[in-house]
């Protein structure tokens, strides 16, 4: 019998922290976990990543209901992972604001994602009955949008492709503070099952010029300083390419997806074995990178049966 997903008896509560980034910016994090960021205006309130269900978000609302009582004017999503995306009804936002690329991926592969995901990890999805339906922006935008809330100035930047072809980052110019989503972690893996590895570290390079002194990252704690903030970039980059090398090399000698496995573990497991949820990212990983060693561009659709027949693979 294949054995299960990591991530499916992964069923452990997870500790949580609202960690305070700059003024008036906070990172909700949870060991790993999906993060979301927040910003508060001069009159309103921004959400950086909405969380899987609207009853995660109502955990991430309590916290933002400890240091401000402004309503939630914007939920900002960095890019269409059901995890990310699908608690946005809980802050009844009247703006929902995606990249054009996020949007487009949501009408391709929205519900195969939301099958896949919650097939994949059914912690994440505590509450899923409480999904109204797919989450849709009511603005999107191809390279760059500037939100005002009141006089602070919030940038939301497509900067390149990572981990997906559609992610955006949020820049706060006047505390030099970035909500990257999931382009940067922090001592957890990268979920690399829908991107693209030859573009990510020159993402992370455009990252890195703005200097942040802060920054909120998809999973794993908030880094705040610039030596943290620049451990983080460049352990992402070490993660993203000790992962797509192997896979290059055995694509070049026509090998198989099983033998990639067998090589990225070789390369990875020392180094990143102990990060949260590594066993979980690791097989769609390297279906992944695989994928785009052999000249595939954009990531194939991931649905509830496929991933099942590539962990099958994965066991021979």
């Amino acid at each position: 019998m294949t054995k299960a997903f990591a991530s499916q008896g992964d069923m452990a509560e997870k500790n949580i922290s609202f960690t305070q980034v700059g003024r008036d910016l906070w990172a909700f994090t949870a060991e790993g976990d999906p993060n979301t960021g927040v910003i508060i205006g001069d009159d309103s309130v921004m959400i950086i990543d909405a969380q899987a269900t609207p009853r995660m978000a109502e955990m991430v609302i309590e916290k933002i209901r400890t240091v401000t009582d402004k309503p939630i004017s914007h939920v900002v999503l960095s890019h269409y992972h059901a995890v990310r995306v699908l608690g946005a009804s809980a802050y009844g936002a009247g703006e929902i604001i995606m990249s054009d690329k996020a949007r487009a991926m949501v009408v391709e592969r929205g519900q195969e994602d939301w099958d896949s995901e919650f097939q994949r990890f059914p912690r994440l999805f505590q509450g899923y009955e409480s999904i109204p339906g797919l989450t849709w922006p009511t603005t999107t935008f191809s390279d760059e949008m500037t939100v005002y809330l009141g006089q602070r100035k919030v940038v939301l930047k497509h900067l390149g492709r990572a981990h997906t072809a559609g992610d955006i980052v949020a820049w706060v110019p006047d505390d030099g503070v970035m909500f990257t989503g999931d382009i940067v972690e922090y001592h957890s893996a990268c979920y690399c099952g829908d991107g693209h590895f030859e573009d990510w570290g020159v993402t992370l390079d455009a990252i890195k010029s703005y200097a942040p002194r802060a920054i909120a990252p998809g999973r794993g704690d908030a880094l705040i300083g610039s030596e943290m903030v620049n451990a983080a970039i460049e352990n992402t980059r070490d993660f993203v390419a000790s992962t797509y090398a192997p896979a290059v090399q055995v694509a070049a000698r026509g090998g198989t997806l099983k033998q990639t496995w067998d090589a990225v573990r070789a390369a990875c497991d020392e180094k990143f074995g102990d990060y949260a949820i590594y066993e979980h990212c690791l097989p769609f990983n390297v279906a992944r990178a695989f994928d785009e060693a052999r000249g595939i561009d954009t990531p194939r659709i991931w649905t509830a049966e496929r991933d099942l027949e590539m962990w099958a693979d994965l066991q021979g």
